[in-house]
Parts: C-alpha cells; structure tokens; sequence
C-alpha cells in the first residue's frame, strides 16, 4: 500500500480537517508520541484505501454509509501485506477511536468499525533462560562488595521463589527477619501468597545483611548507593552489564528468572496449581502458558502414562 502525505490524502477536507483535529486531541490527553504516529499512518492509510475500494476520494457521507465488510477488506489487505494479528487490533483501534470522534462530532454512523471482530493476537509464550544460565548469572553476583551481595539476593528471590521485581525489591526489612523461611508476598491487585525460601536463597539473603553497610531493621531491606529503597531499574541495569559479560542472550532479563523458576519447577514434576499459587497467578491459564514451553515433560508424562506409548 502506497503511503500519502497528508496534504495529499485523497479525501475531503473535512475529513482531513477533523482526522487532525482527533490526532491533536490524542497527544493533549498524554498519549505517547509513538501511539500518535502509529494511529496517523493507521488511518492515512486506511483513508488510502477507501479511496480505490470506492472509487473517489473519502467524504464524511462515505464514512457514513461504511459496512463492516469495507472494514475487514481493509484489515484483510493489510494481513496480505504481512501485518500480524497484533498490529491488526492496534489499526482497528485507532480506526474505530477516529470514527467514534467522527461520530460524536460529525454525527456520521460509527457502527461499521465496531461491528468487526479484533484480530486475535497470538499469545507470547514465556522465555525462561536454561537452568545453567540462571545459576550462572545468581552466581556472577556473589563474591563482590555489598551491592554485588545484594544483587545475588535479589536474583536469587526471583529464580528461587519466583517473584516480580518489584516484589522483591519492595520488600521491607520488618519481612525479612531471620531466619527466613517463608514470605508473605503481596502482588498484582493486592493478591496475597506465601513463598517458601529455599536454603541456598536465605544465605544469599543472610550475606547481603551481613555485608549491608546500613542497619537493616526498618524500612526498605534492599537498599541503593545511597540507602534508598532498591529500585528495579538498578536490577535491569545490572542484569544488562552481567548478560554483556557472561554473553548470554537479550531474553536473558530479570522477568526471564521468574519465568524460569516456574518452566524449571514443571520439569522437575511440580504440580502447576502449586505453581500458579507460588507465582500469584489469578487465573490457572495464565499458569498453563508454561506447559508450552515445557515440551519435554509433556512428551515424558504421555511416555509414562499412555498404554500405547512403547506399542
């Protein structure tokens, strides 16, 4: 599809007129310069298209009188042209916020956009880093000044108990008083769980405390330079520097830790209803993605339990 600049879209100017006006309307209510762009290629090439699927140049009165087939021949021409089911929800949502301004203000009939389906969108699966890696990089950590001992706690939490980030690095010094055996985790939509602390994980968790060069009996128990609370963007940077060092992929994130503590404790036979409490997953579906990436374990359960499997 040809791309137009908009002084030459082919379509009247009151369209043009209040297409502008709607993209102005989206960058004052905070929308990011991104989003705007992206809906204003949208809908210019949307406009693009309707000019040669009706024969002329848009009019408000065409918009008007669109179907809902107008619009999946846009969408279709688009997936012919390689766009994903992703993108495809992100053009109909653009489309369907300009009509609506037309609508509201221009009193045409909106219909049409909302009466389309969104694309589904494929579903990312989780990219856990291999157990080797995980340790590798919990290990990398340890050994160093107080930071690189904080550091190694944290990742730990997160390979070892599965927690967020910000979960880890919100939690406060009144929690963690020794021994740490077990942590009452607040998460998403204040859902509440408690996480058994491996052994290995409340030594690293012990020798941060030792090594903190702060007195770590009230507020934030992991702490900056400065004796602020941890921030997680200081764990994502250092997580950056060690995956340059020990050449690991850009998959290789803090997130990816979690994800591999739930993919590593399915392998091992763990149970995923346990898994999706250890995790604070509301719904067991969002648990079940790991069964995906989880292959080998589901081949070995049919192995095991199919009476054919060695026929």
């Amino acid at each position: 599809m040809t791309d137009h600049s908009a002084s030459l879209l082919p379509a009247d100017t009151a369209v043009l007129d209040a297409r502008t006006a709607w993209l102005a309307g989206l960058a004052a209510r905070g929308l990011s310069a991104n989003t705007v762009a992206a809906y204003e290629r949208d809908t210019r090439q949307f406009l693009a298209f309707l000019a040669v699927h009706q024969g002329g140049p848009a009019r408000l009165a065409d918009l008007d009188a669109m179907k809902p087939m107008d619009v999946r021949a846009f969408l279709a021409e688009r997936r012919r042209e390689g766009v994903e089911g992703r993108s495809l929800a992100r053009i109909l949502s653009g489309l369907r916020g300009f009509l609506n301004y037309l609508e509201r203000h221009h009193g045409i009939n909106a219909a049409a956009a909302r009466a389309v389906a969104a694309p589904t969108k494929p579903r990312s699966l989780p990219r856990p880093v291999a157990p080797e890696a995980a340790r590798t990089m919990v290990s990398a950590a340890e050994g160093g000044d107080w930071i690189a001992a904080r550091d190694a706690a944290v990742l730990g939490l997160l390979y070892g108990c599965g927690l967020r980030v910000g979960e880890a690095t919100g939690l406060d010094a009144a929690e963690m008083r020794p021994p740490v055996a077990l942590l009452r985790i607040r998460g998403k939509g204040g859902k509440e769980r408690v996480v058994p602390v491996l052994p290995a994980v409340a030594a690293l968790i012990e020798a941060y405390r030792a090594a903190a060069p702060f007195a770590l009996e009230e507020g934030a128990f992991f702490r900056g330079e400065k004796g602020g609370r941890l921030s997680p963007r200081i764990v994502q940077r250092a997580m950056a520097a060690w995956r340059g060092a020990l050449g690991l992929p850009d998959s290789a994130t803090p997130h990816a830790l979690r994800h591999a503590f739930a993919s590593h404790v399915l392998a091992g036979g763990g149970d995923l209803r346990a898994i999706q409490e250890l995790l604070g997953h509301a719904r067991l579906s969002t648990t079940q993605v790991y069964t995906a990436v989880d292959d080998s374990r589901l081949v070995a359960a049919w192995r095991d339990a199919h009476p054919r499997a060695g026929a």
